[in-house]
């Protein structure tokens, strides 16, 4: 399963908040075996996310667009979706239904455009807050509050599957450019997916389909490299 992650705000874009939404959907993908093949930022404008949500649906099995929920200006994600697949947006009954029920509000206290979703979206609660989600064909709309954004994602990960990786790291005290061939290697002989993340030492992620075949690569990559522990002896 291939998905696009689509992280709404200025705020992000500007650097005021750091996108921490991003980094938690890919971990969490990444741990149901989902392929996350594409991350996003893009400004708060109702023709800029339709345009990317319609490109994306098309290119990717899921797409899970966060921010820009609720009624203030500068909300416009559902807006912008339902424009996506050419629906109209309104307060959506059973959206207030559940705000009354379980969120403590009434209808009079809501700000005008909470409740509103594309037609035909289903609706995805808010446990910690008050802007619902929605889910509609393969596009899911999350808040951009993190709480409000991991609580919501829980509900429906179930949707999100993929085929399990395994995955060990090999640690070199090496520059990261004279392990080119070996890493090149490494992958060819293995069939693995091979990272490499420079800092003090070079740390090698191997992943694998399988844990006997991740270990197998570490082990025949840990056999040609120098070790921390060993550099200076």
């Amino acid at each position: 399963m291939r998905v696009a992650i689509v992280t709404v705000g200025d705020e992000l874009l500007s650097g005021d908040i750091e996108n921490t939404n991003a980094t938690w959907l890919c971990a969490r993908l990444s741990d149901r075996g989902v392929d996350v093949a594409r991350v996003t930022t893009i400004s708060d404008d109702v023709a800029t996310i339709a345009r990317v949500v319609n490109e994306y649906r098309a290119e990717y099995d899921a797409v899970i667009v966060t921010g820009g929920l609720g009624p203030t200006h500068d909300d416009v994600t559902m807006e912008a979706v339902a424009a996506a697949f050419g629906r109209s947006l309104a307060q959506d009954p059973e959206a207030v239904e559940w705000l009354e029920s379980e969120g403590g509000y009434s209808a009079a206290d809501l700000t005008d455009g909470t409740a509103d979703l594309p037609s035909g979206a289903r609706m995805i609660p808010n446990e910690e807050g008050v802007a619902p989600g929605a889910a509609l064909e393969s596009v899911y709309v999350l808040p951009g509050v993190p709480d409000e954004m991991k609580a919501m994602f829980e509900r429906i990960e179930s949707a999100f599957d993929g085929t399990p990786k395994y995955t060990t790291t090999v640690e070199a005290d090496e520059p990261e450019s004279a392990l080119v061939d070996r890493l090149i290697e490494l992958r060819d002989r293995f069939g693995v997916t091979v990272g490499s993340y420079p800092g003090g030492t070079v740390r090698v992620k191997i992943t694998a389909d399988s844990p006997s075949v991740a270990e197998e690569a570490a082990a025949w990559l840990a056999d040609r490299v120098t070790h921390p522990e060993s550099a200076g002896e």
